[in-house]
């Protein structure tokens, strides 16, 4: 959604933009065309295999980036230490990225064999081994409720207590498979897909990494700054719905898209992986 995203946050020759989740700088790239040679783009992600690949693609635009290693919960940090006090815009772009479901060795993908680790920063201790491995059955059945959104919860949790230890991710999607029953179809998603998504939030701490890092954003934007946010399911966009809706309250911000902000049709044929995309926008008074 690069169009959507360059249309939400108005960009202007010479900003300095925050993109929070730079990844493969796809999105990145479209900014710093807009920003120009005098912009600036603070790039953060707090996967250090994706700042590499980022770093590579955007070479020629070397001289206007900061580059940084940092969830969302430290871009008040990154800028402060870079000397940065206020931004023109800023980019959010949740969830997770092609780079990491797409190698299996990351453990994000239940579609192809991996060990069971999902953690976006690979420097962080806890995996997602660690999590279903040692998390009690009512830990389990709580984490896979509140964010995987999934109603046979208990049944995969108790499944998960019965047959762990787990090693890889098909040993686990297997045995989530078999735990959901036959009438409870999940239609054309993976019975294991709800699951899969609530391990990886709680093993990433991604819900309250967004809460902090909206804010801090809000907090840094001029007065007209913007910040946009694509969010991938309903918790995520509860979130941010949330946030811009208190602020606007408090007089902090004007929100831009009243309704999220959907993909196209040609997009979704080109990229089926953006069908699920939100696109939030917001304004600094």
């Amino acid at each position: 959604m690069v169009r959507e995203v360059l249309n939400a946050l108005a960009i202007q020759s010479g900003a300095v933009v925050v993109d929070a989740t730079v990844g493969l700088g796809g999105h990145a790239q479209a900014l710093l065309q807009a920003i120009g040679p005098k912009g600036r783009l603070i790039a953060i992600d707090r996967d250090a295999e994706a700042l590499v690949a980022a770093r590579q693609r955007l070479e020629p635009f070397a001289k206007q980036i900061i580059w940084a290693q940092a969830p969302f919960a430290e871009t008040g940090r990154v800028l402060s230490e870079n000397g940065i006090t206020h931004i023109d815009a800023a980019l959010m772009d949740l969830g997770v990225s092609s780079l990491q479901l797409d190698k299996p060795e990351r453990g994000f993908s239940f579609m192809r064999e991996g060990p069971l680790d999902m953690r976006m920063d690979a420097s962080q201790e806890s995996s997602a081994a660690t999590l279903i491995n040692h998390a009690s059955q009512l830990e389990l059945t709580e984490l896979i409720r509140d964010y995987g959104e999934e109603n046979f919860a208990g049944r995969i949790a108790r499944a998960i207590v019965e047959r762990r230890p787990f090693v890889t991710t098909t040993q686990l999607a297997e045995t989530i498979r078999k735990a959901v029953p036959s009438s409870g179809s999940h239609g054309k998603i993976d019975a294991s897909t709800r699951t899969f998504q609530a391990i990886r939030i709680a093993v990433n701490g991604e819900l309250d990494q967004l809460h902090e890092g909206l804010v801090q954003l809000i907090q840094a934007l001029k007065p007209e700054g913007r910040v946009a946010v694509l969010s991938y399911h309903s918790l995520e966009d509860r979130i941010v719905k949330v946030i811009f809706r208190d602020q606007s309250r408090e007089g902090i911000i004007e929100c831009i898209t009243q309704k999220p902000v959907r993909p196209s049709e040609d997009e979704v044929r080109g990229n089926p992986r953006s069908r699920s995309a939100s696109l939030r926008a917001a304004k600094r008074k």
